[in-house]
Parts: C-alpha cells; sequence; structure tokens
C-alpha cells in the first residue's frame, strides 16, 4: 500500500497534489483546516471534488480540523473582520496583509504526525503532500524551499522513526501556469473532467456573498493570468464576467 496524507485546502496547487497522488497509485488521507478564513467556501468546493473522485472509486478520506476560534486570533485581513482583504498583485506590499503567521507550520505539523501515525500503523514509508509554490515566495516566506528543508530536518530529528515520512513538494519551484498544466495531465490520465475539476477549486481570498470569486485579490490575479498564458477560460464563476476579470488581471500584472 502506498500512503499519502496532505494538507488540502481546495484550491489549485493542492488539488494538483491530490491528483498527482492519485495518478501515482496511493490512498490519500486528506486534511483541512477551518481557520476561521473568509473564503471557507474553499471547504464546501473541495468536499464536491472529493465527492466525485471517490465516487469514480479514488481512495481518498477526508478530515476537516477546525482551528477557527486561533485562526481569528491571528491578525490577518483573511480571518480578522475589522480588514478588508486587499487588490492587487501578490508582489505588491499590501499583500503582506494576507499572512496569516506560521501557517504552514500549523498545517504542515498536523500533516506530518498523521502521516508519522499511518507509518507506524502500516510498517510503510509515507508521503506528506502540500501544495506550495513558487509564485507565492515573494509574499509568504513559508512556501520558501529553505522553510520546507529546515522543517523537513526538524520533524525527522524530533520524532522516532522521522525518517518513515518524506515531503512531497512538486509545485515549490513552479509557476501557476506549471500547475495548472499538470492538473491537465493528471485529468487526462484519470479520466477526469478538467473543467468540471477545476470549476471546484477555490482560490479567491474575497467571494462575494453569492459564493462567487471576486476576481481582484492577489490569489485571484495569480490564478486569471494563468489561464490567460494558457488561452483559457476559467470555468469558476467570477462576479464579474471573464473578459473584466481577465483585463483586470492583465492591468494588475502591468
Amino acid at each position: 500500500m502506498k500512503i499519502a496524507v496532505m494538507s488540502i485546502s481546495g484550491g489549485m496547487d493542492s488539488t494538483g497534489v491530490l491528483l498527482n497522488f492519485i495518478r501515482r497509485g496511493f490512498k490519500v488521507f486528506c486534511l483541512s483546516f477551518d481557520y476561521g478564513q473568509k473564503h471557507v467556501i474553499e471547504l464546501t468546493k473541495l468536499k464536491r471534488n472529493l465527492f466525485a473522485l471517490n465516487k469514480r472509486g479514488f481512495d481518498t478520506e477526508h478530515t476537516i480540523v477546525d482551528i477557527s476560534g486561533f485562526g481569528r486570533m491571528l491578525g490577518s485581513s483573511l480571518t480578522d473582520d475589522r480588514k478588508t482583504v486587499p487588490r492587487g498583485h501578490y508582489e505588491s506590499e499590501q499583500m503582506k496583509e494576507t499572512v496569516v503567521p506560521n501557517r504552514n507550520m500549523i498545517f504542515a505539523s498536523f500533516a506530518y504526525s498523521l502521516a508519522l501515525s499511518k507509518a507506524h500503523e502500516h510498517g510503510v514509508n509515507t508521503f506528506v503532500g502540500m501544495g506550495v509554490h513558487s509564485g507565492d515566495h515573494a509574499i509568504y516566506p513559508d512556501c520558501r524551499r529553505l522553510f520546507f528543508e529546515q522543517l523537513e530536518k526538524c520533524c525527522h530529528d524530533g520524532n522516532w522513526d522521522g525518517g518513515a515520512v518524506e515531503w512531497f513538494l512538486p509545485y515549490i519551484d513552479e509557476t501557476k501556469v506549471e500547475i495548472l498544466n499538470d492538473i491537465r495531465v493528471s485529468c487526462h490520465e484519470l479520466g477526469l473532467n478538467f473543467d468540471e475539476i477545476i470549476k471546484n477549486t477555490w482560490t479567491s481570498y474575497a467571494p462575494d456573498k453569492g459564493g462567487r470569486a471576486c476576481g481582484f485579490t492577489g490569489s485571484d490575479v495569480e490564478r486569471v493570468l494563468a489561464f490567460v498564458e494558457l488561452g483559457l477560460v476559467d470555468p469558476t464563476e467570477y462576479s464579474q464576467p471573464w473578459e473584466i476579470v481577465k483585463q483586470n488581471a492583465i492591468d494588475q500584472r502591468g
């Protein structure tokens, strides 16, 4: 048995990692986190994709860990109702308002603990997967290779049999375009409808009251630009028509 545990938000990146594991024959234990994020709709979207995958016979299990009370204490615009999620490109200084302190350390710690537990339970080496990628490096230090190299050593040294768990970070040096292409490959190999899978991934930090992506936050802009570069239309529902959303993203890129 090949076992993987992953921290999965339901965004394009973590969904891509999940599909990558599935196409290589892994049983995947998925951990998601309600950390008080304003875009908690991502978990509803994720459930739709996981239901569709399980209906097709792909082996996943899903647990949502509720740390919402703690998350709302952390002062990020993603979790604090007194703050507005900024608009613009990730490289803008204001995007630091979207940082949730130590978020990936928190998520990775839970995932690693479960992966080590599964390694002991089944007597096999396991993997921890996360969808961190290069596009986030400018604003999120906990998405960088150096952070995960040090984290891996810390987990290895701080646990009995720590070597039984390996990290799987396939997108850490890749762009959103490369991630999108990998999802296309996975969908093709697994016989999945690419548009249906992508439609149920969530990226926007500021959904409207109707549950539509706003198209203006840094996460939106980066996603839209990937579709633009590939000549594709994002099947996700936006609060404005695609042509307006696309032009906004192009203007933000400069």
